[in-house]
């Protein structure tokens, strides 16, 4: 150890929190929430003309629901920093495939492919949120 006032004394580090090396993991899970609902906004939004172009049983109701799921989108995305946000899009998520099996195919496929995502995002946030293990000596 120096005497130097900013030197750390590196064999002293075991009272510290572990780190994940980002510099605001918290921030970071949230943003990726948020990135991924932005996207299936864009997304859905994307899809309501080929449902007009496919001759939809209850189109109207089908551009109804994907512009209701585009703004639950938007909003979750707003709201990540709270839990419930989180549910929320779960809940999107499953909306998406039970508006796929009613209305189109085509929509189960979105619904799936975003599940697929959102579950990795889920996965990515529980093991950020945890600290890493550290090997004992």
């Amino acid at each position: 150890m120096t005497d130097e006032p900013d030197s750390i004394d590196e064999t002293d580090d075991r009272d510290q929190p572990p780190r994940s090396g980002l510099k605001d993991p918290q921030r970071s899970i949230r943003t990726l929430g948020a990135m991924i609902l932005g996207l299936e906004t864009l997304v859905l939004l994307l899809t309501i003309v080929p449902l007009r172009m496919m001759r939809v049983e209850g189109l109207g109701t089908a551009i109804t629901i994907m512009l209701s799921l585009s703004v639950a989108c938007i909003v979750l995305a707003g709201f990540m920093r709270h839990a419930w946000a989180w549910h929320g899009g779960t809940l999107v998520q499953i909306a998406l495939l039970v508006v796929g099996v009613v209305f189109h195919w085509s929509i189960a496929g979105v619904g799936v492919m975003f599940g697929l995502t959102w579950a990795f995002t889920l996965y990515v946030r529980r093991t950020l949120s945890r600290p890493p293990v550290r090997k004992s000596e």
